[in-house]
């Protein structure tokens, strides 16, 4: 049996309507596998990606679609623990994380 997690697109309408990820530095929070870093990154200036668990980065980094090498940065790292860099972030992501 095959599983298609949002098959109607729902979530990656709601997070866009939530945020315009234009040219925008990007923090996410809890990113695991990149699931979600894949439905806006294509948009956004830079992304930040962490998560604690080294086995979903390993997958995201993996899985990191060649055209958004240059743009999206995995580490495995919780938030408590993030020493984010000096320029500010126009957006901060959290989701599935608590």
């Amino acid at each position: 049996m095959t599983v298609r997690v949002d098959p109607e697109d729902s979530e990656t309408i709601a997070l866009h309507d939530c945020a315009d990820f234009t040219g925008k530095r990007v923090l996410e929070i809890g990113c695991g596998d990149g699931r979600l870093t894949w439905r806006y990154a294509d948009r956004t200036a830079h992304v930040i990606a962490i998560d604690p668990d080294a086995e979903a980065i390993d997958t995201a980094r993996e899985d990191l679609p060649s055209a958004l090498r240059e743009r999206v940065a995995f580490q495995v790292c919780r938030l408590e623990d993030f020493k984010p860099p000096h320029e500010l972030f126009d957006i901060a992501l959290l989701s599935w994380s608590l």
